[in-house]
């Protein structure tokens, strides 16, 4: 393994024993894993811990995923931290099908790909702070709907849609 690339194996013998499995650990600084909403705060580290299996030809690498993320809640839009765990299983060949299985090199296998693909569908779309989160300022525009005709405290920075007319309205 080189120091530069900590998300690959050698897995050189492991490839001349079918059904040879082994614990792999690694730590890794993985840049630019982000969506619009949630990101892995740079220079944060990915942790992976999975068993690499030989099967056949191919590769198959099982465990977990762990990684910290930043985003901002939906509701209120405080800035939220947390981290996730994601348990995979995928499989490595030398043909690979786009999109379903990884690369297998000769005798190494890059993890990075599977990793920041694993991650970067892991990020939560729309983060949340707490369950109980009302918003930004529940207690002046609470996030009600009036159903008795009731006018209901409205946040003045959205008065202007109140004159927002289209075509097919009167």
């Amino acid at each position: 393994m080189s120091s530069s690339r900590p998300l690959q194996v050698s897995v050189i013998e492991d490839l001349r024993r079918p059904g040879t499995r082994r614990h792999v650990q690694r730590n890794a600084v993985v840049d630019n894993l982000a969506i619009s909403s949630a990101s892995v705060p740079s220079g944060s580290e990915v942790d992976v811990d999975a068993v690499v299996e030989v099967i056949g030809d191919d590769l198959v690498v099982t465990g977990a995923i762990t990684f910290a993320w930043v985003g901002d809640c939906r509701r209120c839009l405080r800035s939220v931290e947390s981290s996730s765990t994601v348990r995979i299983r995928e499989v490595f060949e030398r043909r690979p099908v786009e999109g379903e299985t990884y690369q297998l090199g000769d005798g190494v296998v890059d993890l990075e790909p599977m990793v920041r693909e694993t991650v970067l569908l892991a990020l939560p779309l729309a983060p949340l702070c707490t369950e109980e989160c009302a918003g930004p300022d529940p207690e002046r525009f609470p996030a009600v709907v009036a159903d008795d005709g009731a006018e209901v405290a409205r946040d003045p920075r959205w008065a202007a849609l109140d004159d927002l007319r289209f075509d097919d309205e009167s």
